[in-house]
């Protein structure tokens, strides 16, 4: 899944000698804004919080978030090395957090944030536009052909991860169901939007803790291993360069033609504002199935199937068997790709001030955890190129994209793809990462109900 806001240069040409000191502030932009005016709406923001004149409502801390969003994000986009390994995700999650472990947050800003985030349910509604969207918004075409060409790599990658990982992880003290359900599984989810959030909430049914709490628990894994998915695609790129007999070039396939997949991803879709409403009921309604049925499962049958996951089966089997209009598939998309690239990080703002206590997250980050979290992603990287090599597919490609199960979701699979120069892999980057992790969060949060 993208679930990022693509950078906004600024192009200087000839007019631009032309233009006088405010016109060049006002190509500069923070998130969607020009300077000018962000620096004024974040005056005005920050003197109502001091004030203690911001509304303890949604406005107010829709207000706050957004403001730290897009300065964070944009931050994380900017600085070199931090913009390659998830710098907006890490920028707005955790300088958010500092932030209150210094006690530098007034209560004003935190009562709005904590309305907005608890009461309001922001989280809940931005999972459940992310899910709907990005399953719905996938091309049938890539959707089926995709997974065909990817399944066994990808299935024969994920289980060498979970074997290597929960061994290493044993080799290092951790018990192995917590090393499953906490290291492994939230690097192998499909990033923080489409894996995280959900897998919190599907953890939360069934372990009576708040699903926001078990944010910060699952949230390490996942950054530390796609910056180890990063590090290995730029290792394979090298490899593919020093031995051409196992590098595509960008192609998979060695007899196929992945042209009509990436052209598949790449079809431009209308944006029509009636259609993002319809989507926006549908994706409200995806939910609310989820929750329907897991009251019924469990009330007949005494099945704890968690709602987001009964949510990730019915959109996944709608859109297989084609049971809604394209038009209402381009509404939720719409909807979808509006959410994700003005909110994702706000969201995070809003998870870092309220739900990632520094000291809890310092207390994870041990030598043995990054070596468990390094071992997962060399396995499923191994396990691709291997396999890969046994289906005639060009081992370097198999490897990247069997990779990119272990990166960040969408800004992941760009991040990862990057590093090595194989951008035309993406439509199989997004089977890996949106498939696969909406897979592993099913498979986790079932075998979690299982034996909890």
């Amino acid at each position: 899944m993208q679930n990022a806001r693509e950078m906004e240069t600024v192009t200087f040409s000839p007019d631009n000698n032309n233009k006088n000191f405010f016109q060049k502030l006002m190509d500069i932009k923070v998130g969607p804004l020009p300077l000018p005016l962000y620096v004024l709406f974040s005056a005005i923001v920050i003197a109502a919080a001091i004030y203690n004149q911001l509304p303890p409502d949604m406005i107010g801390g829709f207000a706050i978030i957004m403001v730290a969003g897009f300065l964070l994000g944009d931050i994380g986009m900017k600085v070199p090395i931090l913009k390659n390994i998830g710098g907006p995700a890490i920028m707005s999650l955790f300088i958010p957090s500092l932030f209150v472990f210094l006690g530098w947050m007034n209560d004003s800003s935190m009562e709005a944030v904590t309305t907005l985030m608890k009461t309001s349910n922001f989280l809940y509604f931005y999972i459940s536009c992310l899910v709907a969207g990005s399953i719905l918004g996938m091309h049938r075409l890539v959707l089926v052909q995709g997974f065909m060409r990817m399944a066994v790599p990808l299935i024969v990658g994920t289980i060498s991860a979970v074997v290597v990982g929960v061994l290493v992880g044993m080799l290092f003290g951790y018990d192995p169901a917590h090393t499953f359900f906490f290291i492994v599984v939230p690097i192998i989810s499909g990033g923080i939007g489409e894996g995280i959030l959900p897998l919190s909430l599907g953890y939360s049914q069934i372990l009576g803790e708040s699903s926001a709490s078990l944010v910060s628990q699952l949230i390490p894994a996942a950054i530390i291993g796609n910056v180890c998915a990063i590090i290995c695609a730029g290792f394979m790129k090298n490899l593919g360069e020093k031995k051409p007999h196992l590098n595509g070039q960008g192609m998979l396939v060695k007899t196929g033609n992945d042209e009509e997949l990436l052209k598949a991803m790449n079809e431009k879709r209308k944006i029509d504002f009636s259609l993002m409403g319809a989507g926006l009921l549908i994706a409200c309604t995806f939910f609310i199935t989820g929750s329907l049925v897991h009251g019924l499962l469990d009330k007949a049958f005494g099945l704890n199937v968690p709602g987001p996951i009964i949510m990730i089966f019915a959109a996944a089997l709608v859109k297989i068997f084609q049971l809604l209009p394209k038009k209402m598939e381009d509404g939720t998309y719409n909807l979808y790709k509006f959410i994700s690239t003005n909110l994702t990080w706000p969201l995070m703002v809003g998870l870092g001030l309220l739900y990632i206590p520094l000291e809890d997250v310092a207390a994870v980050l041990t030598v043995g955890y990054v070596v468990v979290c390094a071992s997962v992603v060399l396995a499923m990287v191994t396990a691709g190129f291997f396999v890969g090599k046994l289906m005639k597919m060009y081992p370097v490609e198999s490897a990247i994209v069997t990779g990119c199960h272990s990166g960040l979701g969408g800004t992941g699979d760009v991040a990862i793809l990057s590093a090595s120069n194989r951008m035309g892999l993406m439509p199989f980057a997004q089977i890996s990462t949106r498939i696969g992790g909406a897979a592993t969060v099913i498979i986790a949060t079932l075998l979690l109900g299982m034996f909890m």
